[in-house]
């Protein structure tokens, strides 16, 4: 019997050049369900014609590009078109070669009635890798019911600047807990089987633009491009065999990433040893040509993304279906580099089993089970991080309860931009994208507190109008057109009525924060990007005129990045941080604030002081804040940090050695006790400083963390057994050493919070890492 590489290589020998250019390239097809179809060009075109499947697939393509997540149409309609255009394919090509399709799913996969869980902050929130890897499964069954083969998820930048609009989806500011959260979800999508295969993005550096731009450059040195945003990549390649990799839009000092050898083959490849699929972002190849200007024609841009190591274009392919075969012909790019890319493509539709079973069962489709829907539910309570609480937390579930804010009673308000309530506004179809089970704040309010008055007042609305379309990517988008797709609200007039209400009630909980959108038709995701941390419109007229009243009012931030909150910190009762806390976020809002949950969430994300100190991170180096330090560098509120209904003390910590060698390890242990009135989750978490080293060093690094759960009154006894590995850092751009010296050991509740500090040796010579060095802390939980 042959090998997979074996069948691959064969049918790469009985290819033209043409037929090899196509399985490069992909489709993006609106698809009805006999299997004709119309080409997406641009949203905005409301006529398309039906295009021959001779003329787009009749030598084969590659992949089909979100066939879900294009249309508002009920999946087992499109289930039943792709079966048609498989089989077309598979009879009607010479070769035969069935596509693979990929969709978005990194809140669940993008189609209409799949189960939308919160956004990457929330689950970083969690600090719960195994509720990470629950949800990544949860995420891959439906994928797989769905008969898609490749998930465009998960996000591993690592959020450096709040005002960058994606910083919605990325899993906080720290690599190591990015990095452990990359695992988790790539483990549950793909499974033991590696199917279906994960996408990792945005390779590398992306949320590092300039003042947060999508797009723009990003300038940093090797140095910190290794040990800050590559880690992640590195620890999930290694860790989670990632079946494939994006590469990002930007340009590293001059070069752009999408035809970067030394990124997507010098590192990704030969350094890391990934194996896997190298996927363009969508119309990357095109814009090493129309925008970075580093190609002459589409020939040369084609060869450029495929020399570095690109091995597929997305969405639509034009550019290397086009373009590679003029660059062959031009002499541009090998036909042994084209063969190679050609190959890996292969391999992968072989490994997937396409040949064998190109079909779905559209009957077969499971989507949003209760089982799904009750996970999302405890993900977004295990996820919302308590920022402030005088005491009015939690509320009484009787007397009169104002709720107010625009987006307290928004059907749309905690979803993120890759999921199908925001993505597919406007888009063909007339399915209902908002899932079954979800309810919003007020009305879980209403279920939560029966006996409750519940007044509501959405006090000022975010945006007057109703996008019609939504804007699906950036070919989407008019490159000069600077103004705003959607004109956010300066219509104060209903802030009177909003302090009527509040004036008549006993508590008040106010709903502010983000409406995502894509590319300026929202206040926060992709390509909504901002120049202030102020509330969105006139929001903060509201949230100051509503903290005027002198009630006792929680404010609840439904946001996909961190706003500035001194006013609310000075003024309000309480401050709930809820991210997009996706289909239960409501019911996970109602239980904790009536107690029925207990909340335990630590933000992810550091909250700057203003956007002035931005970029900030609470891994920054000690000269970070300049000289004198700026006043209003720092965070409000730190990374790590969260509040809880119970209280928890740290006890007996201890090292059980106080120097090590270079390839040593110590065990730093801590007992933790609740010593409040009601059961509670605690986060411990270890930090690291390099007291003296060869190059600049962060202030503090996280190395482990661990969450765990405790009645009153319950202890229990955390060890980290710390690999001297994790004190390592890339010194030159290649070699990641650890060097002897000083290292200051904390544990903390945030870190700021320390909560016990000790200093350990390292001793002997200056050791180089191999290849696969230990990038994990493990943990032990001992209950006693």
């Amino acid at each position: 019997m042959q090998t997979i590489q074996e069948r691959a290589s064969e049918l790469v020998r009985k290819m033209t050049l043409e037929e090899k250019a196509a399985q490069l390239s992909s489709a993006w097809l609106e698809i009805n369900e006999d299997g004709t179809f119309s080409v997406k060009e641009t949203s905005f075109s409301d006529t398309r014609p039906q295009q021959l499947k001779e003329s787009v697939l009749g030598i084969g393509i590659g992949q089909i590009t979100r066939p879900y997540g294009t249309q508002a149409k009920n999946p087992r309609s499109i289930a039943k078109g792709i079966n048609e255009i498989q089989r077309y394919l598979v009879q009607n090509t010479r070769l035969g070669i069935p596509a693979m399709l990929h969709e978005e799913c990194l809140t669940g996969a993008m189609v209409v009635g799949s189960t939308i869980f919160p956004a990457s902050l929330n689950t970083a929130s969690t600090w719960d890798i195994d509720l990470m890897e629950r949800i990544g499964r949860a995420i891959g069954k439906e994928l797989s019911s769905l008969g898609v083969h490749q998930g465009l998820a998960p996000v591993l930048d690592v959020a450096r600047d709040a005002r960058w609009g994606r910083t919605e989806e990325t899993f906080g500011e720290d690599p190591y807990l990015v990095g452990n959260m990359g695992i988790a979800y790539v483990n549950g999508l793909q499974g033991t089987d590696c199917s279906p295969i994960a996408t990792l993005k945005h390779f590398l550096g992306h949320s590092f633009s300039e003042g947060g731009r999508n797009h723009a450059p990003v300038h940093m040195g090797e140095r910190e491009l290794l040990n800050t945003f590559a880690l992640p990549f590195e620890m999930v390649v290694k860790g989670a065999n990632a079946g494939s990799v994006m590469p990002a839009y930007h340009d590293i000092d001059g070069q752009p990433c999408s035809s970067s050898h030394h990124l997507l083959s010098d590192i990704l490849r030969k350094q890391w040893g990934f194996k896997g699929i190298v996927v363009a972002d969508y119309e990357a190849p095109a814009q090493l040509l129309n925008d970075h200007k580093v190609a002459a024609d589409l020939a040369q841009a084609a060869a450029m993304a495929v020399q570095a190591g690109m091995d597929l274009e997305l969405p639509s392919g034009t550019t290397f279906k086009q373009g590679l075969v003029q660059a062959v012909n031009k002499g541009y790019l090998a036909i042994e580099d084209l063969d190679a890319a050609v190959l890996r493509v292969l391999h992968e539709k072989f490994r997937l089993g396409l040949f064998e079973n190109p079909y779905i069962d559209s009957e077969g489709i499971l989507l949003n089970s209760k089982e799904s829907h009750s996970l999302a539910v405890e993900a977004a309570t295990k996820s919302l991080v308590l920022l402030k609480n005088d005491g009015l937390l939690p509320l009484h579930p009787k007397g009169k309860i104002a709720v107010i804010g625009p987006l307290a009673n928004h059907p749309k308000a905690m979803y993120n931009g890759y999921s199908a309530p925001i993505h597919l506004q406007g888009s063909k179809g007339s399915e209902n994208t908002i899932p079954k089970n979800a309810k919003t704040i007020k009305s879980a309010i209403e279920e939560a507190a029966p006996e409750a008055t519940i007044l509501y007042e959405p006090g000022c609305m975010l945006y007057e109008n109703k996008i019609e379309r939504a804007v699906f990517f950036p070919g989407d988008v008019i490159e000069d057109d600077s103004k705003p797709k959607a004109e956010l609200s300066t219509n104060t007039s209903r802030i009177e009525k909003a302090v009527e209400v509040a004036l008549q009630a006993d508590t008040v909980v106010l709903v502010v924060g983000d409406m995502v959108g894509l590319f300026q038709t929202g206040t926060v995701g992709e390509g909504s990007d901002v120049s202030s941390l102020t509330l969105p419109g006139v929001q903060q007229q509201l949230l100051e005129a509503i903290l005027e009243t002198g009630k006792p009012v929680v404010v609840v931030l439904v946001s996909g990045r961190p706003y500035d909150l001194q006013f609310a910190n000075e003024k309000a009762s309480s401050i709930l941080a809820t991210w997009l806390c996706g289909e239960g976020g409501g019911e996970a809002i109602a239980n904790v604030l009536f107690a029925k949950a207990n909340p335990s969430g630590k933000t992810p994300l550091s909250f700057p002081r203003c956007a002035g100190s931005l970029p900030y991170a609470y891994n920054h180096t000690p000269k970070a804040g300049g000289f004198p330090r700026q006043r209003e560098y720092g965070a409000l509120f730190p990374f790590g940090f969260g509040l809880s209904y119970t209280q928890f003390s740290y006890e007996n910590c201890m090292v059980d050695r106080q120097e090590i060698t270079t390839q040593g390890e110590v065990r730093i242990s801590a007992t933790i006790a609740n010593t409040g009135m009601v059961a509670g989750d605690e986060i411990v978490q270890l930090y690291i400083h390099d007291a003296v080293a060869s190059i600049v060093r962060p202030v503090k690094e996280l190395k482990g963390f661990a969450r765990i759960s405790l009645q009153p009154g319950e202890k229990s006894e955390v060890t980290f057994v710390l690999p001297s590995d994790m004190l390592s850092f890339v010194v030159d751009g290649i070699q990641r050493i650890v060097e002897p010296g000083t290292f200051e050991i904390m544990i903390g509740k945030s870190c700021e919070e320390i909560v016990w500090r000790q200093e350990i040796f390292v001793t002997g010579t200056v050791r180089t890492l191999e290849k696969d060095w230990k990038f994990k802390t493990p943990i032990l939980v001992k209950r006693l």
